[in-house]
């Protein structure tokens, strides 16, 4: 559809920050006519040159780029050395600026290119020490061949460099020019290293819900908060491995295996939860309630809050770490297909960026030899040598992130320059690091290190004095000047993740892919798998902690080893799946599998399985009856726009009676309607701000400021009192301080369950509402969502008009595409250059078609199907794929937004991939001679 002109319906407040952005100079905007001259000659200078011939000294022989119409690279070379380094060399071509702030930013770098603003922001990534970390894997871990591949591709990003000012490398460096006298450094194996710790932060897991756990603490008893955390409907929502379990005498899992037959023991897992007063066996550190009368959980409280605030400025490249960060991916066998060879589908969902955090190519040895090996097209990252998700010449393959716990935060006792560890004093291991910052003075930071990992509570004002009041129990040590803050996590140990990367690439059948994922360690994602010869499979790969004591759902005190990591869950015991019996595999973020049968603890925080039941149920419903599934089939499947919440709650919603003539008129909308989120559709637009203001009334209001939207106001009961007020007078003044992505209920599947569990009481607390100045307070189901009816009325009426036959889903629900720097703050100019939008979507939260949005903050589009990609095994050149913007960015380069159209109305692209594909689809072929 059309770019719509209308700006988002809902503007956010307090957006999570991604990259600070540097204020350019008067000059930049000081004239239309110079402002239109530097736009235009500066961006085309820096256009990659796609045809003839560019000699690179040191390559092995000639190196031809075929690019479709749509700028989509296939390199063909006779040595991997070549190869990589030609996929260098034209990545850097059409992506270095979006490379050269990615390795900054894993380096914690920021302000060397963009000031003093992200000072704070390098002080927390050099805390973590993803790049020295990366330095490690580097040095001590990853192959030679791996290396050698790294180094060729760092090679062919320095052939680009070579000799090329700013603006011939692209317009942001022109910008940055105009305040900042930055020039672009060589590139290094180790910056390629670093991209896959940044991608294992924004996919680690459950850090938020584990502070969050906490900070309910100041307004909810154990009760409440267990109301909001409930647990995995394992009998409605399929796990991911339904068949198999760990046989404990071989200490494997055995996908034949019955589960239950054997599942071992669990021993040293953990499971308690402890209370705020010291009982149980659990982490030691209470959950408290509202009434503490020692004001114990105020500090704590505090202190998380500002850990949160800290985890919402680092930039995050993915998307808002939650409910948002998943995907689809699922694979069918052969035998229910119209093809007779599996097909595989994968969607990442993850945060809408300018350009795509996705590149697609294709890597071809023109034969295969010793010297050169690999035949592999599919999506890559710009920076990162090699294919992430994609398929060969006899294997595909497809990723989703799998959600294993894998951080721990612990409260740490410290004494001077020492913290307590069992019975011992132990000295913090310390570094300095030194940020230099453009236009200002260097600045040195000291990071500290326990048995744990950094301490990450140095890096906050308030965070200094973290654990000042924490809730402990009797047997915690003396607070003496309060605790600190430290993070275990399994990316801060170097590992093989990049070795993984190339074995996938060549893997032939299903023990290659499975030898390859063993050395996928972090971020831990389900693989789904599918080969020519019609196997189909998965694996859950990662390292995945193994906890002492405790469950990882609470911050654990650091000071008692009974709560330390006793290693990791072998890969020979992680769940997996070859041809199961049921034809077919469906992985989107669900349980991986039935914590019954398996003997250790993978997560607490799984997402609730709405997207993956829906997808299981649309394969049952096309096999059935001996019915076959198409790529077109698996296509439509991929935009399915269904409200899975909607099932649930629209029946109740249609008995309330309404009396208000206006309120009713919009509650017809909603008789008849098919759930489907159509971006036309009135029905979907009035029912989604009507689950949003039920979640806003039922529960966000009654959580904490901590965890509601910044800025945005309420008057509420005061922490210490228990129940709704009745009198006006006895509310105070609370705003919200999270950011409004991060920010709860942000409506995903996990309130899908919440709300589930509570429709049928009428009476549940959970519906107890206080009045306001205009309504009366709600005491039951229905009249609280009569108000949500009413308030929902309104809302749109203020957003979308009066007429209600006016109203659409896309009208709220809107996309927009920025450059994740420059294009985010600034003069007007350069976001008209950079940045595109909005377009009307359909889909949204926890629908098959994820195009999520979060119902605190608002409607607008938050993360979306990344890219979409069919893949025909066997045929590949029948296969089809999409990517959310183009291959290029640079903002004046017709392949810069060239795939969004077709991408936001379910379309998706010829995927050539044979040479003979490849050549009847090339428009420009650039040859790379020695």
């Amino acid at each position: 559809m059309p770019a719509n002109s209308t700006p988002p319906a809902t503007k956010k407040k307090g957006r999570r920050a991604r990259f600070v952005v540097i204020v350019l100079v008067l000059a930049l905007v000081g004239g239309v006519g110079y402002g239109a001259y530097w736009g235009v000659s500066t961006v085309r200078a820096s256009l990659p040159q796609t045809t003839g011939t560019i000699n690179l000294p040191g390559l092995d022989g000639q190196v031809e780029v075929k690019r479709d119409s749509y700028g989509v690279p296939q390199i063909y070379a006779n040595t991997d050395r070549d190869l990589f380094r030609a996929q260098g060399y034209v990545q850097a071509q059409d992506r270095f600026w979006e490379m050269d702030v990615r390795r900054h930013m894993t380096s914690g770098r920021l302000s060397e290119m963009f000031g003093k603003e992200q000072v704070e922001t390098d002080e927390f990534l050099r805390t973590l020490g993803w790049r020295q970390v990366a330095q490690e894997e580097y040095d001590d871990k990853l192959d030679d061949e791996t290396k050698k591949n790294l180094q060729s591709y760092a090679d062919g990003v320095n052939d680009y460099l070579k000799g090329r000012d700013g603006k011939d490398i692209s317009v942001e460096y022109a910008a940055l020019n105009f305040v900042n006298d930055y020039k672009p450094a060589k590139w290094t194996p180790v910056d390629s290293v670093a991209w896959l710790k940044a991608m294992a932060w924004d996919l680690r897991s459950n850090m938020q819900d584990e502070i969050d756990r906490s900070l309910l603490t100041s307004r909810m008893d154990e009760k409440q908060i267990k109301d909001l955390y409930p647990s995995y409907p394992y009998s409605r929502n399929q796990p991911i491995v339904t068949e198999g379990a760990v046989d404990p005498l071989a200490e494997e899992f055995d996908p034949k295996a019955e589960p239950g037959d054997a599942t071992g023991d669990g021993t040293g897992t953990g499971t308690g939860t402890g209370t705020g007063t010291g009982t149980g066996t659990g982490t030691g550190i209470g959950t408290g309630t509202g009434t503490d009368p020692g004001g114990a959980v105020d500090g704590l409280e505090s202190q998380l809050d500002a850990l949160s605030s800290t985890l919402d400025e680092i930039p995050a490249l993915l998307g808002p770490s939650g409910s948002g960060i998943g995907s689809n991916s699922w694979v069918v066998s052969g035998q229910y297909t119209t093809t007779g060879k599996p097909l595989l589908a994968n969607d990442p969902h993850l945060a809408p960026q300018l350009p795509s955090v996705w590149y697609q190519m294709g890597l071809h040895c023109r034969s295969s030899t010793k010297d050169c090996q690999y035949d592999v097209a599919g999506y890559t990252f710009a920076g990162m040598p090699g294919v992430i998700i994609g398929h060969n010449e006899d294997i595909a393959w497809g990723m989703t992130n799998l959600g294993a716990d894998v951080t721990d935060l612990y409260l740490e006792k410290v004494s001077g320059d020492t913290y307590q560890y069992g019975n011992e004093q132990k000295k913090f291991k310390t570094r300095q690091e030194t940020i230099k910052v453009a236009g200002g003075k260097s600045q040195t930071i000291t990071v500290r290190s326990t048995e744990h990992g950094p301490v990450v509570s140095d890096r906050d004002g308030q965070l200094r004095t973290v654990g000042d009041k924490a809730p402990v129990t009797n047997a915690a040590p003396d607070r003496g000047d309060g605790y600190a803050v430290s993070l275990q996590w399994t990316a801060l140990e170097p590992g093989k993740s990049m070795d993984a990367v190339f074995a996938l690439n060549k893997a032939k059948n299903f023990p290659e892919f499975r030898k390859a994922a063993e050395n996928f360690e972090v971020p831990s994602q389900n693989l789904v798998y599918a080969d020519t010869k019609g196997t189909i499979g998965y694996q859950a790969p990662g390292r995945i902690p193994i906890r002492a004591e405790g469950d990882g759902s609470l911050p654990a005190p650091g000071w008692d080893p009974k709560y330390r990591w006793e290693g990791y869950i072998p890969f020979d015991e992680l769940p997996y799946e070859e041809n199961p019996k049921r034809g077919y595999i469906v992985t989107a973020n669900q349980a991986v599998i039935d914590k019954a049968d398996y003997p250790y603890p993978l997560t607490e925080d799984w997402g609730y399985g709405a997207r993956s039941q829906r997808i299981n149920d649309l394969i049952k419903s096309k096999i059935k009856d001996g019915g076959k599934i198409s790529t077109d089939d698996m296509r439509t499947m991929q935009t399915d726009n269904r409200s899975e919440i909607a099932t649930l709650l629209m029946p109740y919603l249609l008995k309330i009676d309404v009396s208000d003539p206006s309120i009713r008129e919009a509650q017809k909308l909603l008789e008849g309607w098919d759930y489907s989120q159509e971006p036309d559709s009135a029905a979907a637009a009035y029912f989604n701000a009507v689950w949003r203001n039920v979640l806003k009334l039922a529960f966000g209001n009654k959580l904490p400021k901590e965890m509601r939207v910044g800025g945005e106001c309420l008057n509420v009961r005061p922490a210490d009192s228990t129940g709704p007020a009745d009198d006006l007078e006895e509310l105070v003044r609370e705003c919200g301080r999270r950011s409004a992505d991060s920010a709860q209920p942000d409506g995903g599947d996990r309130w899908f369950e919440i709300t589930r569990k509570i429709l049928k009481d009428e009476d549940n607390e959970w519906w107890q509402a206080p009045k306001t100045r205009l309504q009366g307070p709600a005491k039951t189901r229905d009249e609280l969502l009569l108000r949500a009816l009413t308030d929902a009325r309104w809302e749109l009426t203020a957003e979308l008009g009066k007429d209600v036959s006016t109203w659409s889903w896309g009208r709220l629900h809107q996309l927009n595409l920025e450059n994740q720097t420059l294009g985010t703050e600034g003069p007007g100019i350069v976001k008209t250059l950079l940045n595109r939008g909005p377009w009307n979507l359909g889909g949204g939260e926890a629908a098959v078609n994820a195009t999520g949005w979060n119902a605190a903050g608002g409607y607008e589009v938050m993360w979306v199907p990344s890219m979409r990609m069919v893949v025909n095994v066997g045929d590949w050149d029948k296969s089809r794929w999409i990517n959310l913007t183009g291959a290029s960015g640079h903002a004046y380069s017709p392949n810069y937004t060239d795939q969004t159209e077709k991408w936001a109305k379910g379309e998706l692209l010829d995927w050539p991939f044979s040479s003979r594909a490849v050549e009847e689809n090339t428009g420009d072929t650039l040859t790379l001679a020695p």
